[in-house]
């Protein structure tokens, strides 16, 4: 019998992951000749997260749970429990319901079809219209930016043969961006479209912080473009403040008795050169940070428990 990982990352899931269990449960159990194993990750909660868990843990030796020591974020605690996972292949699915558990049987026919790769991509959303153009704006941006071919509106929702989880073991990456990282292995990989349901209990994690954590470690990790964008505007506006110098110096020597030059342009392009400027050190440095990330070559996460792991 074939054996299938399911993982679930959570943080403060009291309200969705007794149902979240259920319905996956149900759908396994409808498969027949597959074993399953479903992981759940919970990235220290301050709720009652982890005391459920654990009562489905004790009565479900299907389920295993990882408790962390502390909050890892929402990049590394997801992305460990995948490396964790031994079924013969992986599926990755969030704890708020908004990745809907009764797709794993399509994703799993794809995978039986060959795919090493298959993954769920949102063609509509219930989330508010404003943020979700916001979305799809960075995905276009990115897209453009980087030197791969990144998936719009794919959030790491899908199935991943046990081979590609084994990549990702030896990339080691200590902060990966984890869907620039499924498009850079390369593998031909199958996309079912869905609709992204409103999140029914409790609120989302995410803030600006961590959206913008996660925008600039995409464009990090899988674009040149700003820092090569950094050199053309400064060679650019060097070639522009010449001419400009030029053209002041032949204006004064024609009317050098009526022309003056005034402070309100030397205050203005004081202002705008120092903000240039300050855009592209913070480009630079969130290159910086990046390379830093990867030098302390720290893990992913401290783990303080395991349940039902032989």
């Amino acid at each position: 019998m074939k054996f299938i990982s399911v993982v679930t990352g959570c943080y403060n899931e009291e309200d969705n992951v007794q149902e979240l269990y259920e319905r996956v449960r149900k759908v396994m159990s409808s498969l027949d000749n597959y074993r399953y194993e479903h992981v759940f990750i919970d990235n220290a909660s301050k709720d009652r997260t982890v005391d459920i868990l654990r009562q489905i843990a004790e009565h479900d030796k299907n389920v295993k749970v990882i408790i962390n020591a502390r909050n890892f974020g929402h990049i590394r605690s997801p992305y460990h429990a995948l490396l964790q996972a031994k079924g013969d292949t992986v599926i990755g699915i969030a704890a708020d319901l908004q990745d809907p558990p009764e797709m794993i049987t399509a994703f799993i026919k794809k995978w039986e079809e060959g795919y090493k790769i298959v993954i769920g991509v949102k063609a509509k959303s219930e989330e508010s219209p404003l943020f979700f153009a916001i979305r799809k704006l960075y995905y276009k941006i990115i897209g453009t930016l980087s030197e791969i071919d990144i998936i719009k509106n794919f959030t790491g929702f899908g199935l991943y043969d046990q081979k590609v989880i084994e990549i990702l073991r030896q990339i080691d990456d200590p902060y990966p961006y984890f869907r620039g990282l499924i498009c850079d292995i390369g593998y031909e990989r199958a996309v079912i479209l869905y609709d992204q349901p409103v999140r029914k209990r409790g609120i989302t994690k995410n803030n600006f912080y961590t959206l913008f954590d996660l925008a600039m470690l995409g464009i990090t990790n899988h674009s040149k473009v700003p820092l090569r964008l950094a050199t053309m505007t400064g060679f650019a506006v060097a070639m522009l403040s010449l001419m400009v110098a030029l053209g002041y110096f032949i204006y004064k020597l024609v009317f050098w008795d009526n022309f003056s030059v005034g402070i309100a342009p030397l205050v203005i392009g004081l202002f705008f050169f120092s903000s240039v400027q300050l855009f592209f050190i913070g480009i630079i440095g969130e290159y910086i940070g990046a390379i830093h990330t990867q030098v302390l070559k720290r893990p992913l996460v401290i783990e303080k428990e395991r349940i039902n792991f032989d």
